[in-house]
């Protein structure tokens, strides 16, 4: 029997960060699940304002918001902006969290990170490990940003009884991804460079670290499947994790997107750059538990980023 605690039907749902990545993926899923989707671009509205927040959300009044609005980035931007993404990111939060209290919004799924996890969490990694240790140096300020607001959710739950949860996705990709090749996560930065390089005719690719850490990598609209299936089905204290259970080696991962771009030279690991964590893949048995699983193998997600990114390569060539 398909137990819901929130019916999407009729409802109004704010999804906040609704041009990312993960918000625009969200955006497409819940366009086929009866609901009225409200957007509101920067442009419009600041984020980081409090005032400006509580003004637009005391008009909008939804009845549930996917908070997927964040200042994201790969070990680069998160090693070298880290006052951005603390400050930032906690701001975003704060004000999108107390905000929707204060308009009576009465469901809110908070999107964290997996991140969040501390950098020697035994693996898989289970949702209890949350807060049992320092987060990985290289991200640990938007780490410790989306630790806090999750924990602010939690807060507003006890106090308050807001329905407030916090999910926490594996690594994500696919369209809409950002290919700058400073700012980008691994799977897209690696894309472009090999685009790149097969187009220059280059012998080899450089690719940062060993090669020899493992990442679970999901699919971004399986993963806004995830969010919005868990949007109608899951209220508790405890976050729960999004992942598909399985994880590669970057260089596997290299070797997957050259095959799909189609770049036939050397692919060459500098150790001397920064590895992250040695693991990252994410138990999420929990949500397997309550009846979801992933659809989208890792080589057809590849694929369809491959393609988003040929039809929009002028965009994000930049």
């Amino acid at each position: 029997m398909d137990s819901k605690v929130f019916d999407l039907s009729g409802k109004r749902v704010w999804v906040a960060g609704h041009r990312g990545m993960v918000g625009a993926a969200v955006v497409r899923r819940l366009s086929t699940a009866g609901c009225e989707i409200l957007t509101v671009g920067r442009e419009q509205l600041d984020l980081t304002r409090q005032t400006e927040t509580e003004r637009w959300l005391d008009k909008a009044r939804p009845d549930a918001i996917v908070m997927a609005a964040a200042k994201v980035g790969g070990i680069h931007a998160n090693s070298t902006l880290p006052a951005e993404f603390l400050f930032l990111n906690l701001m975003i939060g704060a004000n999108v969290v107390n905000a929707a209290h204060r308009a009576g919004v009465k469901r809110l799924v908070n999107l964290g990170s997996s991140c969040m996890y501390p950098v020697g969490a035994p693996q898989p990694i289970a949702e209890t490990s949350v807060g049992k240790g320092p987060p990985e140096p290289t991200n640990e300020a938007y780490a410790v940003a989306k630790l806090a607001t999750a924990s602010l959710a939690g807060t507003y739950r006890k106090q308050y009884g807001a329905d407030y949860v916090t999910v926490i996705p594996t690594n994500l990709y696919g369209p809409g991804d950002n290919f700058d090749p400073m700012m980008s996560h691994v799977a897209p930065a690696m894309m472009r460079r090999m685009i790149e390089a097969r187009d220059a005719h280059a012998p080899k690719v450089e690719i940062w670290g060993s090669g020899k850490p493992r990442r679970e990598l999901m699919f971004v609209d399986d993963a806004a499947d995830a969010i919005v299936f868990l949007l109608e089905r899951y209220s508790a204290p405890e976050p729960i994790n999004v992942g598909i259970g399985v994880d590669v080696s970057i260089r596997e991962l290299a070797e997957l997107v050259a095959g799909t771009v189609g770049y036939k030279g050397e692919l060459v690991f500098d150790a001397s750059k920064p590895d992250g964590a040695p693991r990252r893949l994410l138990d999420s048995g929990r949500l397997a538990a309550l009846g979801w699983k992933a659809r989208t193998p890792l080589a057809d997600g590849l694929d369809a980023m491959y393609r988003w990114y040929l039809k929009h390569k002028v965009d994000v060539a930049a």
